[in-house]
């Protein structure tokens, strides 16, 4: 099994459409609009129906989808004064309904995307942006409300596929969620969705109104969701059963073993994924009168210490977990920001040491007056929930991580979610990372984009997911610090990109000098490919089917 930075393998010279390709992802879609939820699988189950205007490669250059060229000083689409962007858009372009696509639709996109009572999981890439226009039917003006050097953030890559404003624009409101086209997309993507179970199966069949159908590869695509990440590594791996597996969240010597079977290939490819531990800055068990836990108004009872965050901290023994767990699919890190490689702190170290971690709990007063094994203070005991989504591998985490805080005297209590529901950002459901009803909960995320800017808003005040903003927002930790919010409005208007990287750096070292999040292992994104798929070219940047128009299957 090899960690390479990019997998592909050529198109096949041939163009005749093959029958069904099946992808499996065991962590099942449950809504079709990836600006509602912050699962990926989400994401990926749109992105094979919906485009953004352009996306980076794996090398982090821009390739138009929806553009009909990138934005540039040269060409006049960037703004000397770096104040705006204008996009010029591809015509003759239709959804997949036959409508066309025009700048109106980009448009729509923003002002859906930045209403508040849509609760957009990706609103916080449009903080910056003041307006968006039509210049004419082909043309996009947006407008930065300050100077910003990171304007390639809004409407690319997985947080920039445009919706069709004839379909959602009823629905431009608390009613987002009633959308039809949540489960039946329109889009102008390479296939279009003919039938969704939700939390099961995606059939997709070709776009007759995609620019390129002709040279598309497959008459059908079914997405199968559910099961578990070794089932459908197998599938892909040993049985050929499937063609292609997401995610493969499995220990490295089980995936090793199937791919010696030789149906087909890991790829990985080391991009800004990194799975961590939020902490829960506020107190879950409180109920706040809006009727919300997790609420701003009460501070955590001793995770909002930092000497006990820092405790915890030296308690986990991260190499065990990257190498035991992850093997050649992780590294551990102290580091919050991973990727691209210039913005990654080398002023941070993690340790592990459990004995300066039990005199730091010394120090803020929590030892076991009582002889139970848990530490207490003024009557409250130390005893926490930690949470995660359903995998076997992140199950053998929670027990590392366990074991380490109760060789400290701290009571945990491990909970698992099946992941269609932790994943799903619905505001009606308690268990989704956003409500985060627990002291710690863990996942994966990282930047979906070359620019961390994005990224680095997740861990501001005007961030944090609450029942007055219908959960939206990415800092379920509630972790708000104005010194932090200060460095990121800076970097977002700094135009020098040696001093807006050391921007990026502080902030990343604020956090991690603050305990504010435990970050665990650096993660390859590591998926299954069979030896009979050609076309596929991995980007670290967007979803693992942005180029599924390029996908084909090589005629043994």
């Amino acid at each position: 099994m090899a960690v390479t930075a990019c997998g592909n393998r050529p198109n096949s010279s041939s163009t005749q459409q093959s029958s069904t390709l099946k992808l499996l992802y065991w962590q099942a879609p449950t809504i079709l609009n990836p600006h509602l939820s912050t699962g990926f699988k989400d994401a990926e189950a749109s992105r094979i129906t919906l485009e953004p205007l352009a996306s980076f490669d794996n090398k982090g250059n821009l390739i138009p989808f929806l553009a009909a060229e990138i934005p540039s000083t040269e060409n006049g689409g960037v703004a000397a004064d770096g104040k705006s962007v204008t996009w010029k858009l591809k015509q003759n372009v239709k959804w997949s309904d036959g409508q066309p696509f025009t700048a109106q639709d980009v448009v729509f996109t923003y002002q859906f995307l930045s209403n508040p009572k849509v609760g957009a999981v990706t609103s916080g890439t449009y903080d910056v942006v003041k307006s968006v226009e039509a210049v004419d039917d082909y043309t996009v003006k947006v407008n930065f409300k300050q100077v910003n050097p990171a304007w390639s953030l809004a409407f690319v890559g997985g947080e920039g596929m445009i919706l069709p404003k004839h379909i959602y624009q009823a629905y431009n409101g608390a009613n987002a969620r009633e959308a039809p086209a949540n489960l039946k997309p329109v889009g102008t993507g390479a296939y279009r969705v003919v039938d969704f179970r939700p939390g099961d199966m995606v059939i997709y069949e070709p776009n007759p109104e995609f620019r390129q159908v002709d040279r598309l590869g497959f008459k059908k695509i079914e997405l199968k969701g559910g099961g578990d990440a070794t089932s459908a590594a197998r599938a892909v791996l040993q049985t050929g059963d499937a063609d292609f597996a997401y995610n493969l969240q499995v220990e490295a010597p089980i995936l090793k073993e199937l791919e010696a079977a030789g149906q087909g290939a890991v790829v990985s490819n080391y991009g800004a994924l990194m799975e961590r531990i939020i902490i829960n800055h506020s107190d879950p068990n409180k109920v706040a009168p809006s009727g919300e836990r997790s609420s701003i108004k009460f501070p955590h009872p001793f995770l909002s210490d930092r000497k006990v965050r820092q405790a915890l901290n030296l308690a986990i023994d991260r190499d065990i977990i990257a190498e035991q767990l992850y093997g050649v699919t992780g590294k551990a890190t102290p580091n919050f920001l991973v990727a691209p490689p210039e913005y990654v702190s080398a002023n941070t170290s993690y340790e592990y040491n459990p004995e300066k971690a039990k005199k730091l709990l010394d120090q803020a007063g929590w030892k076991d007056t009582n002889g139970n094994g848990i530490r207490d203070k003024n009557g409250a005991e130390m005893q926490m929930v930690f949470q995660t989504s359903v995998n076997p591998l992140r199950q053998k985490t929670q027990t590392v991580v366990k074991q380490g805080l109760q060789s400290i005297g701290v009571g945990v209590e491990l909970k698992s979610i099946d992941p269609g529901v932790y994943f799903s950002s619905d505001p009606s459901n308690n268990d989704t990372v956003e409500h985060f009803y627990a002291d710690l909960q863990m996942f994966t995320t990282g930047n979906t984009s070359p620019d961390p800017g994005a990224y680095m808003n997740f861990m501001t005040c005007k961030q944090i997911p609450q029942k007055a903003n219908n959960w939206s927002g990415d800092n379920n930790s509630r972790y708000c610090n104005p010194e932090y919010d200060q460095l990121w409005q800076e970097a977002s208007q700094e135009l020098d990109p040696q001093k807006r990287t050391q921007l990026f750096i502080a902030m990343n070292d604020l956090l991690i000098k603050d305990a504010a999040v435990i970050p665990l292992v650096h993660r390859a994104d590591v998926a299954a490919f069979s030896n009979s798929l050609t076309g596929y070219h991995l980007t670290a940047w967007d979803m693992r089917t942005w180029d599924i128009m390029n996908w084909k299957r090589q005629e043994q």
